[in-house]
């Protein structure tokens, strides 16, 4: 009888731990989901205002923005889980970012890819224990003490941060913060980093690089090192545009490019949604294209406090209205910038890219033959993490 009751409790805890893996999948597929809604309504803020290239992290923003929500209480609350799709209970939500965050730094030996958390706190301040308990343990966010208050220890405090950002982005993201985004009202800047580094799973030959013209518009243009190959790729093609996905070593990640057919970009901007990315990903097929691309560089920072404000996300920016009593007990705190700079290369070898965020908190003052692939126009890419299929980066190339 005892043996009997013995199996039945272990089929039960059986039972329950697949229920909870198979709960921990549908969570992470969640977010993975809520993150590129996210990313993809940002991106279409950002171009309403941006000129030129765009290229950001809606994963780290994401992030960044995950550890401020675990402090944010009330309307505050209600507002960024709208604008950020946090479509699940607390405790899960912070749960599958854990997961999450735990799958992607998981070490490769095809790639790096590396996700970092910290939390940089004004000394003395009653920050509650159970938010640096959460942050620290779902999102490994170090607390580290400083002086914001006293100007010759909120410099230290500035290059202490943008340090630690620095080393956790291979030196590709530099001064992060700048000296007026911080002042003597700062109370907490929490961050996160992200950094990439992979080579394509098919390199380009250097020597079939050649210099050829980008065009800007249908008048003018410019000469970009315009790299080429010819092989199997994942290939979509419809009356208004191609796309194609570039896989990189160990296939876990890859590089989606969407090429209008006509040299403007902005129609395919205006219909840029999830169910279209996800149709184009759906209807690809295998195709021998003949393939060129540019190599190219883009560096841009962001403040970010106008574009989430216009996606619906006011009061935590408001100090009147903002609700952040999850930190310390009162609604003193405010969000008064969120920063994020970015860094991607793209040449024969592969690509590298990194992006930070910084959220700062001050308190209140009160075919038949190859298809052919030629990205000499604006272009739009994605950088995936394929088993989740999360958007870790994205941008457009409009001009070298």
């Amino acid at each position: 009888m005892k043996n009997t009751t013995k199996i039945f409790v272990l089929l039960i805890l059986l039972i329950f731990s697949f229920a909870l893996a198979e709960n921990v999948d549908k969570n992470l597929l969640t977010i993975a989901k809520g993150n590129n809604l996210f990313g993809l309504n940002l991106y279409q803020k950002l171009t309403i205002k941006e000129g030129g290239n765009i290229f950001i992290s809606p994963y780290s923003i994401s992030s960044a923005l995950a550890m401020t929500y675990a402090g944010a209480s009330g309307n505050t609350k209600k507002q960024m889980s709208e604008v950020l799709y946090f479509n699940l209970p607390d405790d899960e939500l912070h749960f599958a970012f854990s997961k999450l965050n735990s799958i992607l730094n998981t070490p490769k030996s095809d790639f790096q890819l590396a996700i970092a958390n910290s939390l940089w706190g004004q000394i003395n301040y009653p920050f509650q224990e159970d938010f640096l308990d959460l942050v620290k343990k779902y999102y490994s966010a170090g607390f580290n003490l400083v002086d914001f208050v006293d100007e010759i220890n909120r410099e230290k405090a500035r290059n202490e941060i943008n340090k630690w950002v620095e080393d956790r982005t291979n030196q590709k993201i530099r001064e992060l913060i700048h000296k007026e985004d911080l002042n003597p009202m700062t109370r907490l800047v929490l961050v996160n980093a992200i950094y990439f580094k992979g080579k394509w799973k098919y390199t380009f030959n250097k020597e079939e690089t050649r210099e050829m013209p980008f065009f800007l518009n249908e008048n003018k243009t410019l000469k970009v090192s315009m790299m080429h190959q010819i092989n199997e790729f994942n290939y979509y093609e419809d009356k208004n545009l191609q796309a194609i996905e570039l896989p990189y070593s160990g296939n876990e990640l890859s590089m989606v490019v969407i090429l209008p057919k006509e040299r403007n970009l902005s129609k395919i901007e205006k219909n840029l949604t999830y169910d279209m990315l996800n149709s184009i990903s759906r209807s690809m097929e295998k195709e021998k294209v003949d393939l060129y691309i540019p190599r190219f560089k883009i560096e841009k920072r962001y403040i970010l406090n106008e574009a989430l404000m216009k996606l619906g996300m006011t009061d935590a920016f408001i100090d009147m209205l903002a609700d952040f009593s999850g930190m310390t007990g009162d609604k003193d705190l405010y969000i008064s910038k969120v920063i994020h700079q970015s860094f991607i290369e793209v040449n024969e070898e592969g690509t590298e890219a990194a992006a930070a965020t910084a959220v700062i908190m001050s308190g209140k003052s009160i075919g038949l033959g190859p298809k052919v692939f030629k990205a000499d126009h604006p272009f739009l890419f994605f950088i995936i993490h394929k088993p989740t299929n999360t958007i870790l980066f994205m941008g457009r190339f409009i001009e070298p």
